[in-house]
């Protein structure tokens, strides 16, 4: 293949909140400036600029890629927004990795910001709107709804129970009360989640990650400046994308099949044989419980109905044979939809460069992977980082 290697040097991660009092463009500004600081550039040394943001319905900001431009650092540079919902995220650090990898430039800033809380009426408007018109906007389905369908054809495929679900909240919450960025840092036990607030059966309350405000990034180099900046570079090793049909009605959704394929180019790219052995540590999208175990499946890190069992055993615990989500995840950590992926990125950045604090993994980690997913059980984005 004709591209070069690229690595991350800096990472920069504001606090997760509700109601955040910076604008999305000063929550941009906050990230960036910390990814920069860490890797010890200014804002001159940044060639091009690619920024994450969910649609704009999710903000109530038109145009939201303009919007963010100057929060960014996009001001007279090559500029572009990405996203595919949820799974935007990892599909940034994608773009970004498109970039240098092409030649285009040497240094690229990455950057996803998200401030859903201030919108009116609540962002779920938007959703009604990408239903089918004829099959599906009749019923007023909401997501919450249409991810109980998909959780109950999970849970019934392997004979699962909510309990064996809601292990996977437990893990990420507590592992959450080590990440400084935490929105809502509570330990829970596994009859708090059993017992909150049904919101669409079997979902409950603490099933679900806190809808947040935040902004993440990172510095993204070329092998020759990478050296030149950090003797702990992070070379990302392979990159994967899948967009499923939207037709949730159509399809068997005890599988996600958009994450394999895209794990599978990312794997090939890397290569990764044995992604149940060689991956060591992972960061799967988790806004719901239920969805790590979806993933972990699809990300083929296990067989197919194993990831409740492997949960349970505590094999993805974070001192566990494959840590799981040691940052907390969206479930612990929160959810501002295109910050959330690229926090699980840059927890792996951490981890693989031993800085991840009270939440670093045993082991001396050297192959780590960050997946998010969007839309309506229709996009994978996968990216496979190495040491």
């Amino acid at each position: 293949m004709g591209y070069r290697k690229v690595a991350i040097v800096g990472a920069g991660l504001t606090k997760f909140v509700r109601r955040a009092e910076e604008t999305g463009q000063e929550m941009a500004y906050l990230a960036s400036k910390m990814a920069l600081d860490q890797a010890g550039l200014k804002l001159k040394d940044v060639e091009m600029v690619t920024v994450g943001s969910a649609p704009d319905a999710f903000d109530g900001v038109h145009m939201k890629g303009e919007y963010l431009l100057s929060g960014a650092g996009g001001n007279g540079k090559p500029y572009i927004r990405n996203f595919v919902g949820g799974g935007t995220g990892v599909f940034a650090p994608i773009h970004g990795w498109m970039h240098v990898a092409s030649g285009a430039c040497d240094v690229c800033l990455v950057v996803c910001s998200e401030k859903m809380s201030s919108c009116h009426p609540h962002p779920q408007g938007a959703f009604l709107t990408i239903f089918d018109h004829t099959t599906e906007q009749p019923l007023k389905p909401t997501l919450i709804w249409i991810f109980a369908l998909e959780m109950r054809r999970y849970m019934e495929t392997y004979g699962l129970t909510k309990a064996d679900v809601a292990r996977v909240a437990v893990k990420n919450k507590n592992n959450a009360l080590d990440h400084p960025s935490a929105h809502v840092a509570e330990a829970v036990t596994l009859e708090d989640v059993l017992n909150s607030e049904v919101l669409a059966e079997p979902v409950n309350r603490l099933d679900i990650s806190p809808s947040s405000d935040g902004a993440a990034a990172v510095v993204l180099a070329s092998e020759e400046v990478a050296k030149r900046l950090t003797d702990k570079p992070v070379w990302i090793a392979g990159v994967g994308w899948n967009l499923d049909t939207a037709y949730w009605a159509t399809k068997d959704l005890y599988y996600p099949r958009y994450v394999e394929k895209a794990a599978r180019m990312a794997y090939e790219m890397a290569g990764i044989t044995e992604p149940h052995k060689q991956i060591q540590v992972a960061e799967p999208y988790d806004p719901f419980d239920y969805k790590e175990l979806h993933h972990m499946e699809g990300l083929l890190l296990c067989e197919r109905g194993e990831a409740a069992r492997l949960t349970a055993e505590g094999y993805t615990a974070r001192t566990g044979n494959l840590p799981i989500c040691p940052s907390g995840g969206a479930l612990g950590v929160g959810n501002p939809i295109s910050a959330t992926g690229l926090m699980k990125v840059i927890e792996i950045f951490l981890q693989l460069r031993e800085e991840a604090g009270k939440r670093q993994v045993p082991g001396k980690p050297r192959v780590g992977l960050a997946q998010a997913w969007g839309d309506l059980m229709q996009v994978g984005t996968v990216i496979v980082l190495k040491r």
